[in-house]
């Protein structure tokens, strides 16, 4: 039986072929995935040891043991870093102090833009007149006064800039023209992800990014013998309240598990991309060995009649499933490893990744083998097990073949169950506010499987209504749609495949133009203000971008938000500071009861309703706050309105929260202009903030195209990810129609015999791939929407302004999509059906 079985792999090479290409298809992405990941997290893991190789122990602040907000008020001193470089076993002490620096390149764009942008200290000794051995000196010197700064080699590269230029950036929102005096070199794994790190001189970096006298941290080296352990506990005698002391490899390790877990959502994400190609493959591995089973039950018939069992058939079966796997296997383990190169070469080449060799684990090999033997063994198992059921005289007169009324009656059942449940576990969870996810998501799964396995039962109706169509093309156009409800459950496989692909591409579809329409109408509905002005990257912004607005003559109403943390019956919450006389102006709240009346005076707030209702909160009711910096005062609410993502939380007059921050700074600022929001106006505020690109200035158009912007990349790279699904069910639907003119060879002899002449048995087999390619496009639209729907009922119980709305436009090219797979996939049998011998096909058996 094995010798039969390797026979059978190796006389029909050719009809496994694209068995094998839709499990390769499937393995690659898994093993490239698995390649890519592993070769991103070792090279990033590598450059932070190589950017910690000069840290044996960091001092640093430790906010987790302080108490809540006061983190800040216990800084390191220069007196601090001198005791630390005092140790006994501290060869160097050195002190640190980092925050955001955007960098703008020579065209007045941000460099470094969704990356790291950083600016730090150049630690040259107490005296000033040392060296960093964190940044050796590349070209020129380092920065030694203020309006001197270095860049990185690989930003330098990037932007053009040299020893001499003079470049524009910003802190927190005013532009800065700095001298560049030096381009050093560094292993920081933020600056090999793209990003940039700019060097100010010890006292500059001190008053921009902390306070003059203070660092941020301390990093000791330890001298030649002294183990990183010994260094921290000698460091812990002398740590001042609030701060603690932490190893390099730790600090190398946790950089690592942080990468890691950036990863961790990319990988799963990419697995389930993979894992969606594979169940789409299963359906093409099932329906491939249903057919090659088929075609050689007299084989199977006589090997049963001459003395082989029932479990040797199945065994015969599921060892050319096993040959199949393992070939496929290995050549998608291989074409992983070349997809992992090309995006870690393409991720090279854009300069957002530090240089690092190929990383092949075992586990990925084994995962590769494994998944590609594992799908098709079990894709081929009932087949198998359908094949060894059939007697073998009633397999030597062929009578098994057409499938028994009972059997469709208890997949019909079957499949009606499981479609009921899903349907009714997914509208169970639509009303779910919280926890609905995983019923949702269980449901849809369900839901799917239920249609799938109803797909034979559907077929026939659905592609009943496209008869009036097929009748324009005569006999053509009748033989197509009889071949294509003549066995219901290969049409069922085949379209199903596609069914799955274009599935959750209309579903995501739906969910982002929901999304999209609802930060629209947020915007529309709660903003009164022309403009909102912020960080690039939403760092806190410069007190002095709203006092330099304040001031022209264009605006006519002004209002920063400023976050300040603050404690509340025990918890800690945000405090969101306004300018509470100009506030009404800028925002259109949807007031429940109350109103900004009263908040200008520094006393009252207003209050979301959430908040307001978990806190147990009324119009009048009192609380106490505790404040940053440890001062407690009596608040009462003076109104409650509806919050959203946009607006939302406690807000309270600047005056009240500003004198309590260590650190006055905005999170955004809003503006009303006396000619509203127009290009003129808006290229007028820029300008007066000085053209800095670190810095953005948006009307309501600008914050729902941002957004829009970000779902369609979203979507793009969801579609480009789902456009293996639709490759694999091409393959599928190219396999059953080579299969089924090699089937029905004799039937399109007899075709050909009495007239039907090779254009006429084209046009039949593209007709047919067409029919069953849109059924299969309508089946994935139709549930698309449904779920996108579901979702969306869902997303609306956290995102009120969500609704539902239909793509109509994309719907329809998706439509087209499948009748454009239909047409291609039918180009070779097609081409094969109508290049066969009649005379020799009418005599085949």
């Amino acid at each position: 039986m094995l010798r039969t079985a390797l026979r059978n792999v190796f006389a029909h090479k050719a009809r496994l072929l694209m068995t094998m290409l839709a499990v390769l298809l499937g393995v690659a992405f898994v093993s490239g995935t698995l390649v890519f990941t592993s070769t991103i997290s070792d090279a990033f893991h590598k450059s932070s040891e190589k950017g910690y190789a000069h840290v044996d122990v960091s001092i640093r602040q430790d906010n987790s043991d302080a108490p809540e907000g006061r983190g800040s008020l216990s800084p390191l001193s220069q007196r601090t870093l001198d005791r630390a470089e005092q140790l006994p076993g501290a060869k160097s002490a050195t002190g640190v102090v980092s925050g955001f620096a955007a960098l703008s390149d020579k065209k007045g764009k941000l460099v470094g833009d969704g990356f790291s942008t950083e600016g730090a200290n150049y630690y040259a000794g107490r005296d000033g007149k040392g060296t960093d051995p964190r940044y050796p000196m590349k070209d020129g010197a380092a920065p030694r006064a203020p309006g001197q700064i270095a860049l990185d080699a690989k930003t330098a590269e990037r932007t053009g800039y040299r020893v001499g230029d003079t470049v524009r950036m910003s802190v927190d929102g005013p532009v800065r023209k700095e001298k560049v005096t030096g381009i050093y070199t560094t292993d920081d794994g933020s600056v090999a992800a793209g990003g940039t790190l700019v060097l100010f001189d010890n006292a500059t970096a001190q008053r921009l990014f902390a306070k003059p006298g203070e660092y941020t941290e301390i990093s000791l080296q330890a001298k030649p013998g002294v183990s990183q352990a010994a260094l921290k506990a000698q460091a812990a005698k002398m740590l001042p309240s609030g701060t603690e002391a932490v190893t390099g490899k730790k600090l190398a390790d946790d950089e690592s598990e942080q990468i890691e877990n950036g990863m961790s959502g990319m990988k799963t994400s990419l697995l389930a991309f993979a894992g969606i190609a594979l169940f789409v493959g299963i359906f093409i591995i099932a329906n491939t060995f249903t057919m090659l089973v088929a075609q050689r039950t007299k084989e199977l018939a006589l090997l049963r009649a001459v003395g082989a069992s029932r479990r040797q058939v199945t065994r015969s079966v599921l060892i050319e499933a096993l040959v199949v796997g393992t070939v496929a296997g290995l050549a998608g383990m291989a074409a992983g490893v070349g997809i992992g190169a090309g995006l870690r070469s393409l991720i090279g080449k854009m300069g957002t990744m530090p240089d690092g060799p190929l990383v092949i684990e075992p586990s990925t090999v084994v995962i590769s083998l494994a998944v590609g033997v594992v799908i098709t063994v079990l894709a081929a198992w009932l087949p198998a097990r359908r094949a060894a059921k059939i007697p073998p005289v009633a397999a030597m007169g062929s009578i098994h073949a057409p499938a028994t009324t009972r059997s469709l009656i208890v997949r019909n059942t079957i499949g009606a169950l499981l479609s009921a449940a899903g349907a009714v576990l997914v509208l169970m969870a639509t009303r779910m506010e919280d926890g609905g996810k995983a019923p949702m998501g269980a449901g849809a799964g369900l839901l799917l499987i239920g249609v799938f396995v109803l797909t034979p039962l559907l077929s026939r109706p659905l592609i009943a209504a496209a008869a009036p169509v097929l009748r324009l093309f005569n006999v053509s156009g009748k033989l197509a749609r009889q071949n294509a409800v003549r066995n219901p459950r290969r049409t069922a496989a085949t379209a199903s495949a596609l069914m799955v692909g274009l599935t959750l591409i209309t579903g995501l579809t739906v969910i982002a133009g929901g999304v999209q329409q609802a930060i629209d109408k947020m915007a529309s509905d709660s903003l009164k203000a022309d403009y909102t002005v912020s960080m690039a990257n939403f760092t806190p912004l410069s007190p002095e971008v709203e006092k330099k607005l304040a001031r022209s003559d264009e605006i006519t109403a002004t209002s920063p938000l400023r976050n300040a943390r603050a404690k509340i019956d025990g918890d800690t919450e945000y405090l969101t500071g306004v300018n509470g006389s100009a506030i009404a102006q800028l925002t259109s709240l949807d007031f429940t009861k109350g109103g900004w009346s009263g908040i200008s005076g520094g006393k009252q707030v207003v209050v979301d309703t959430k908040t307001a209702e978990a806190k147990g909160w009324k119009v009048g009711s009192r609380f106490q706050v505790t404040y940053q910096d440890g001062k407690k005062a009596q608040l009462s609410v003076a109104g409650l309105y509806k919050g959203n993502e946009m607006i939302k939380g406690i807000m309270v007059d600047n005056k009240t929260v500003t004198p309590h921050m260590a650190k006055v700074a905005d999170m955004q600022v809003l503006a009303k202009t006396k000619d509203g929001a127009t290009d003129q106006v808006k290229k007028s505020l820029e300008k007066q903030l000085g053209d800095n690109p670190a810095v953005l200035v948006q009307d309501k158009k600008d914050i729902s195209e941002g957004i829009a912007q970000m779902i369609n990349i979203l979507l793009n790279m969801l579609y480009g990810l789902l456009a293996m699904a639709v490759i694999v069910a091409v393959l599928g639907v190219i396999n059953t129609l080579a299969m089924s003119v090699f089937e029905r060879g004799q039937e399109i002899g007899m075709l050909r015999a009495i007239g039907l002449d090779r254009r006429g048995v084209k046009r039949m087999v593209r007709l047919e791939s067409l029919v069953i390619s849109l059924f299969g496009g309508v089946l994935g639209i139709g549930l698309g929407v449904f779920f996108g729907w579901a979702a969306g009922e869902l997303i609306s119980s956290s995102l009120e302004t969500y609704s539902l709305v239909l793509p109509w436009g994309r719907m329809g090219i998706f439509l087209a999509l499948a009748a454009l797979v239909g047409v291609l996939a039918a180009l070779w049998p097609a081409r094969r059906a109508a290049r066969l011998n009649m005379l020799a096909a009418i005599k085949t058996e």
